[in-house]
């Protein structure tokens, strides 16, 4: 009986330690459906507070906002550009001009050209 024991447990560890890691492969996010962190339930024209990270949010009705500051104003919802998900800051936004998205990080990210290149920047500022 100890020998069934020891070797069931044996059997089960060699299972446990030799199972395959499931990897993750890249995410492509090109949507507001797959975009981590938008706020529920908020407020066209509403007060927010944070115009820099995980600025998006959706109303009851399912319009997409973003918390902006207009100059001298405090910060509130607006309407939201067509947004691109997730996309890395720097990197090209070609035929996405005045788009926004978010980057890995949260930080709120808006297509502007310039020299005759379209990056992703940071819309805040």
């Amino acid at each position: 009986m100890r020998f069934t024991t020891v070797a069931a447990a044996a059997v089960l560890t060699a299972g446990v330690l030799t199972a395959p890691q499931a990897a993750a492969g890249p995410t492509v996010c090109d949507y507001p459906s797959c975009t981590p962190g938008i706020t529920g339930g908020v407020v066209l024209g509403a007060p927010c507070d944070n115009t820099t990270y995980y600025v998006f949010g959706v109303t009851s009705w399912g319009r997409l906002v973003f918390c902006g500051s207009p100059r001298r104003y405090d910060p509130r919802w607006f309407r939201s550009p067509p947004m691109m998900g997730v996309k890395d800051e720097g990197s090209t936004c070609v035929g996405y001009d005045s788009d926004v998205a978010q980057a890995p990080d949260g930080l709120f990210l808006s297509c502007l050209g310039a020299n005759g290149q379209t990056q992703w920047v940071r819309g805040d500022t």
